[in-house]
């Protein structure tokens, strides 16, 4: 039983990992956007979300919140909603869309999320927002945009984890096929000990009944 709950454990890791690398894979080239910008307090940000084709007229949002299922949107395409410090622009040609905030303080320092609305379930990926405070009030602060993704960069990404996915694929088949040895080689066993039982029993059996004869 201690053997079958540990190859149980070994067989059900690398299907946990599969389906991991599988979703992320996935998820990175369909959305991608930078994991942390960093901003002058009182200054302005750009972030870019880069997104892939088959989006192009889906509804686009910007999302605040620590957690996806729990944010609120700030803004909105196609008609953003009003406000005075955040924008949303959405470049269809170039498959971007572009969020711009500016006057930031303390409060706007949190998480945020670049979402695609779809039928089911959003493709979204998360923005960490941090504003830096100027040392002095007079100092001058450039606003830091953040670059959008390259088409080089999913790529390489992407195949990357595609090589990760095909090795964690054979670590799946080879715990398979060693776990199904170990359970052929134990039923194996225990055939011969049946067999040789019987050839015991049958010459004991033959031998009794020559001395009784």
């Amino acid at each position: 039983m201690r053997t079958s709950g540990i190859l149980l454990g070994f067989f059900h890791a690398p299907v946990l990992c599969l389906f991991w690398l599988t979703k992320h894979a996935v998820d990175s080239v369909l959305l991608s956007a930078p994991e942390v910008v960093t901003a002058a307090y009182g200054g302005s940000v750009t972030v870019s979300c880069q997104y892939d084709n088959q989006f192009r007229e889906r509804t686009k949002y910007w999302c605040k919140g620590k957690i996806y299922e729990f944010c609120s949107i700030v803004a909105k395409t196609p008609r953003s909603r009003p406000c005075d410090k955040c924008s949303i622009v959405d470049d269809k040609r170039a498959g971007v869309f572009t969020v711009t905030m500016t006057s930031l303080t303390e409060k706007d320092e949190d998480m945020y999320w670049c979402v695609i609305a779809r039928p089911g379930k959003n493709v979204y990926t998360g923005v960490t927002l941090r504003v830096s405070h100027p040392v002095t009030r007079s100092t001058t602060t450039t606003p830091t945009n953040s670059s959008p993704v390259t088409q080089d960069e999913l790529s390489w990404w992407a195949t990357l984890r595609w090589i990760l996915f095909i090795l964690m694929l054979c670590c799946l088949v080879s715990t398979h096929i060693f776990a199904w040895r170990i359970t052929a080689g134990k039923c194996s066993s225990a055939n011969h000990f049946n067999i040789n039982t019987q050839i015991f029993m049958t010459k004991f059996g033959k031998t009794i009944i020559s001395n009784h004869g």
